[in-house]
């Protein structure tokens, strides 16, 4: 079962990744999808200032990945962009994400189809845009995730 969230600024979508970057562990998979421009992101950028990591979060579309060393809490992200690798599993393999989710938390925009069969436990989130420059997010929970707070 699907939970929308609505996020009325591109605030709401940074603080709503705060909140779940607040409950993320090591071992989390996050999964976000969505059209260009519709805030993954920004919810990247959240979701890194609610695990504290350190430096600064931004898309890492043309170096595939980008690991952000722990903060306050102790997890480091990984934040990869799947967008460039075109669906290919064989480049995310490349990759070893299964490995980082050891001991990271790993957010993977345009990951719908591919990194979800990194972890059978995951959150996707898809995100919307709306004309007004509002989002909504749409949350699926798979696994370990369905009795879990996600903020």
């Amino acid at each position: 079962m699907a939970e929308t969230v609505r996020l009325p600024t591109p605030r709401d979508t940074h603080d709503f990744g705060r909140a779940l970057g607040g409950v993320l562990r090591p071992g989390d998979l996050v999964l976000l999808a969505g059209p260009l421009g519709a805030g993954k992101t920004a919810l990247a950028q959240g979701i890194g200032a609610g695990l504290g990591v350190s430096g600064r979060v931004s898309s890492p579309t043309f170096i595939i990945a980008r690991e952000h060393k722990a903060g306050a809490r102790g997890i480091p992200m990984v934040h990869v962009d799947a967008y460039r690798l075109g669906g290919s599993l064989d480049e995310l393999d490349d990759l070893d994400l299964d490995t980082e989710l050891v001991e990271s938390a790993v957010v993977v925009e345009w990951g719908e189809g591919s990194a979800d069969r990194l972890s059978a436990d995951h959150l996707l989130i898809r995100l919307d845009r709306h004309p007004d420059d509002s989002r909504v997010a749409t949350v699926e929970r798979y696994g370990a995730w369905v009795d879990r707070p996600i903020g």
